[in-house]
């Protein structure tokens, strides 16, 4: 059964509720075990979901579609007012399938409250889809403030080094201090719209993120919103010099939630879908900030990931490196420049997410991510080392894989509106390179120095299932980048005109 746009069905509603449904059936179930057997049926209805709602998309037009609409707090008319477009329909499949294979990673793993651990993963997948569902902006709120509780509890509870409750805290105060600005911007928004009005306060608040995009903030608020919402979503990006909390996420939480927090970049969604749009004219006077903070990123992240002897720390550094990128991208404000942001962010949840998960495994394995505990694990695990090297040449941007296509439209992007930038960005890829293949030689080439790593198994049938479908998918999308870009075209280039609008409105 195909479900169009304007079916009238809520299947994005349905898509959001299955999984707390579900969190909610592993507590009616007497044997622990079947948690992860729960967890994961609810993951594949849910990708069942959202693969219907791809499926049913009309990629001709760029404007919301499955736009679900009812009143929820109406004295101060917020709505539960959800919807998708181009530039976040991919996204839905992409992060269930992310969790999907976090739930199959922890199979074996997790045997400490199971059934809190699968509950809280659900809810945090539930709130993940949230915010790219969200179409008012303090529902989008509460769903990026809901992702908070479950992944301190996940990383607190079961992290894998000694400081886990350390780098749980310091996650949370971290995202708790940047929703600050991200819901003083928000309300700045909806207090000129009450002022545009002629209304008060509350009778003339509106959060509706559609009705706001059509009524430009006058050009002295632009600007104001404009950095509440960047340093708001700066901090989860994360950006420079905001990030310290990945790198300690990295080696002190589960492997299978770093993969989340590497692969699933809410805060650069975020920044494009309303720091920028709701504030053009002001983003397009900073872009200079922008792409400044891109560089920085890059340049940094390269070389602290190439200074690295832990893979999951150097994963972590080349992540912030390559969000750098993407905000170069954003900050060419051109069709091209916002087309490689969104492809390269759908990189992120399959190429960032499944390599950190495959770092998960060897860890798993092994005991350690640290190169001097490593050294020819190709030989006992073959598979596992071939994935990894995949998935790096798509981290690269190599030809053949979904790196590419996402690379070459931000560099192309990049050295047509910041020349200087674009330069550094094609220095960083160099840096890319070096740290990826130095760390790969020590880590799985040469001979075996550990018995642990000798006698270690490859993947398994449930590992290796995931990861070859993620495989599948990079070649794929490297192969026929047509297949992403013509999803996202429409909307990217109502997102260039909504810039192109705000500032001729500000030149008049």
């Amino acid at each position: 059964m195909t479900f169009m746009p304007d079916s009238g069905f809520p299947l994005l509603s349905l898509m959001i509720m299955t999984l707390p449904i579900g969190a909610g059936l592993i507590w009616l179930t007497p044997d622990p075990r079947k948690a992860r057997w729960i967890a994961l049926l609810t993951a594949v209805v849910d990708l069942a979901l959202t693969l219907a709602i791809v499926t049913g998309f009309d990629r001709s037009t760029g404007g919301f579609q499955f736009i679900e609409q009812h009143e929820w707090i109406p004295t101060l008319h917020i709505q539960y007012h959800i919807g998708v477009d181009g530039m976040s329909v991919l996204f839905l499949p992409l992060a269930v399938l992310l969790f999907t294979g976090v739930i199959l990673a922890s199979w074996t793993s997790v045997h400490t409250l199971p059934r809190l651990y699968y509950t809280l993963l659900l809810i945090l997948e539930s709130a993940t889809l949230g915010i790219f569902c969200a179409l008012d902006t303090i529902l989008f709120f509460l769903f990026w403030e809901l992702t908070l509780v479950p992944t301190f509890f996940l990383i607190s509870l079961w992290g894998i080094g000694p400081q886990r409750r350390y780098a749980a805290v310091k996650y949370t105060l971290m995202m708790l201090a940047g929703g600050v600005p991200l819901l003083f911007g928000f309300l700045l928004l909806a207090f000129n719209q009450a002022s545009l009005n002629g209304m008060g306060i509350p009778d003339g608040l509106l959060f509706d993120y559609p009705v706001l995009l059509s009524n430009p903030l006058p050009v002295e608020l632009q600007t104001a919103v404009f950095f509440l919402l960047l340093l708001g979503f700066a901090v989860k990006a994360p950006v420079f010099p905001l990030h310290t909390w990945l790198p300690t996420i990295a080696m002190e939480g589960p492997a299978s939630i770093a993969a989340i927090m590497t692969g699933m970049k809410l805060g650069v969604y975020g920044l494009i879908r309303f720091a920028i749009p709701l504030a053009p004219a002001a983003a397009q006077e900073y872009h200079w900030l922008i792409a400044g903070l891109g560089v920085i990123a890059i340049l940094y992240g390269a070389l602290m990931a190439l200074s690295q002897t832990n893979l999951r720390r150097m994963l972590a550094f080349s992540s912030l490196s390559h969000v750098g990128l993407v905000l170069l991208g954003i900050a060419s404000f051109n069709l091209q420049g916002i087309q490689g942001a969104l492809f390269q962010l759908l990189n992120f949840t399959i190429v960032a997410g499944g390599i950190f998960l495959l770092a998960g495994f060897l860890h798993h394995r092994v005991g350690s991510t640290d190169i001097i505990s490593l050294g020819g694990a190709a030989g006992s695990m073959p598979l596992l080392a071939a994935f990894f090297f995949l998935f790096g040449l798509a981290s690269m941007g190599v030809p053949g894989t979904s790196g590419f296509p996402a690379e070459f439209l931000l560099i192309l992007s990049a050295l047509d509106t910041h020349t200087g930038a674009g330069l550094a960005a094609l220095a960083g890829m160099v840096l890319g390179a070096a740290y990826f293949l130095g760390i790969y030689r020590r880590a799985f080439l040469g001979q075996v120095h550990n018995s642990t790593v000798a006698d270690a198994i490859d993947l398994r049938p449930r590992e290796l299932g995931v990861i070859v479908v993620m495989g599948i998918l990079i070649l794929l999308a490297g192969c026929y980048p047509e297949s992403v870009l013509e999803l996202t075209r429409a909307a990217s280039e109502d997102w260039v005109s909504t810039l192109s609008a705000g500032f001729l409105s500000e030149a008049r």
